[in-house]
């Protein structure tokens, strides 16, 4: 049996989003590559078929991996925890939080690892800070042990 996959809901909708988009559109699109390299001629030596062919693989296989990917979601309810607040960080949490030597703040949403996506702040729970800023509280201080050394951070705020 495969293992769940957490999802927040957005996550779930982006995801069925791009399977829609790669079975509607792409998957036709690289049809008619594949087609109009056909009628080229000799495919052994056919470069466009080649990369129609490529193509077509990359886009079946993402495909599957989307579908397997909803098939065993656990979809999280981010949307009232961000709204309300909550007491504790939990999966589908936004944290704002202080790195304490640098003083600098930032702002999370802890999510699964196939929703992370660092460079718009969310962070997987499975990563270094996400793990552990799970169960924290407003108002700790905890070590986050990063790849290189570990630093310190401050829990702001929970909520949006």
């Amino acid at each position: 049996m495969a293992d769940k996959v957490i999802l927040t809901k957005a996550g779930k909708e982006e995801l069925e989003r791009e399977l829609r988009e790669l079975i509607d559109n792409t998957r036709e699109e690289v049809k008619r590559q594949l087609t109009e390299a056909r009628a080229q001629g000799d495919l052994s030596e056919n470069a466009d078929y080649d990369a129609a062919r490529n193509r077509q693989a990359e886009v079946e296989g993402r495909i599957k991996e989307i579908e397997n990917i909803l098939s065993n979601a656990e979809i999280i309810d981010d949307e009232s925890k961000s709204k309300k607040g909550g007491n504790k960080v939990t999966l589908g949490s936004t944290v704002t939080i202080k790195f304490v030597e640098t003083g600098k703040e930032g702002k999370y949403m802890i999510v699964g690892t196939v929703e992370s996506d660092p460079f718009n702040n969310k962070i997987s729970n499975a990563s270094p800070l996400g793990e552990a800023l799970i169960g924290k509280v407003v108002g700790d201080v905890i070590d986050v042990k990063g790849p290189k050394k570990v630093y310190k951070v401050e829990v702001l705020k929970i909520g949006a």
